[in-house]
């Protein structure tokens, strides 16, 4: 393939981009990594890079969380049958389960779980003070006071993001460990482990900018690291638009998540941080009641406090938005 008359031949400034810069990349690299999630944003990048890839150099990997779809595991199978590659699977350094087990539960999203673990660490009490009693109080504890009093570097560091979060703990502290630890050990620690044993030299990622979240909060879609690795997002600059020019430009078919059970997004099967939480669960129960069930046996109290906040929300006259229709479980 004449790489520049086919990238030349792409009108999208974002598709064309994407191409050139990993183009690019691979050229330099001698042992990169892709990370294969059974996404839409993943499916994208396996099949820019796939289409460059003319050494065969490129290694695909899965990590298995703990908490998979079916739906996922079948489309990795497809995935493999289209490119004719192999997608290795490997196990998470600890699963979500053990990781809900030992660390806490995650609960909304990984800042607010992040902050709270760090006041839970030690011995907040969620009582309403000023910040220089609460400092006196808990001085090991400065990083997540400052998001319990709005001091943070940005909004969504402070806890204000989320509507009534502070007066929720207030009248509800929360009354078991909450942690962000199950992303850390279950997906970026196990990333980092493979990387590292098998001396990869560059690691190919589907974080797209438009998507939000902290992981979309950078400027670039490359990193540099001389302790890490490399990073690079190959679609980190595409618009919801783009990913659709990009499908109908390359007949990309995604999983079952979407097509059959209507899946926003995917992920780990029923995940706190999830702002449809409820609303996905309702759609997977139809296809694959075990891991529904699962999901369940894992994180039952997170769910309840989850459920007693919105409601919380929706008494004092905040209703949340994407609210959805009742999950009812167990």
């Amino acid at each position: 393939m004449n790489v520049t008359k086919f990238i030349s031949s792409i009108s999208n400034n974002a598709i064309a981009g994407a191409f050139a810069k990993s183009w690019d990349l691979l050229d330099r690299y001698l042992l990169p990594v892709c990370s294969i999630s059974g996404g839409s944003d993943s499916d994208i990048v396996l099949d820019i890079i796939h289409r460059l890839d003319v050494t065969h150099k490129v290694r695909y990997v899965w990590f298995n969380t703990g908490l998979e779809l079916n739906a996922t595991k079948q489309h990795l199978a497809y995935l493999e049958d289209r490119y004719s590659i192999h997608i290795e699977r490997v196990p998470a350094v600890k699963s979500v389960p053990v990781c809900v087990k030992e660390f806490g539960y995650p609960f909304i999203s990984k800042v607010v779980s992040q902050k709270i673990h760090n006041l839970q660490s030690y011995g907040f009490d969620f009582k309403d003070r000023n910040y220089d009693e609460d400092l006196n109080l808990f001085p090991q504890a400065n990083d997540g006071l400052k998001w319990w009093h709005n001091i943070g570097s940005f909004k969504q560091w402070n806890i204000c993001y989320n509507k009534l979060l502070k007066e929720f703990l207030i009248v509800h502290p929360p009354q078991f460990s909450i942690s962000d630890k199950c992303c850390y050990y279950a997906k970026k620690k196990s990333f980092a482990a493979f990387f590292n044993h098998n001396y990869c030299d560059l690691s190919i990622i589907g974080t797209r900018k438009a998507e939000g979240g902290i992981r979309a909060r950078g400027n670039n879609c490359f990193t540099h690291s001389d302790n890490k690795g490399d990073v690079f997002r190959p679609i980190f600059w595409f618009s919801d638009y783009d990913k659709k020019v990009y499908e109908r430009l390359f007949h990309v078919v995604h999983s079952d998540c979407y097509n059959v059970y209507g899946l926003k997004r995917t992920g780990c099967a029923g995940c706190p941080f999830n702002p449809t939480l409820f609303t996905d669960l309702l759609l997977i129960q139809k296809h694959e009641m075990g891991l529904v069930n699962a999901a369940y046996n894992v994180f039952k109290p997170v769910y309840d406090y989850t459920k007693l906040y919105r409601e919380f929300c929706n008494m004092h006259g905040s209703t949340l938005p994407l609210l959805e229709e009742d999950f009812s479980y167990g």
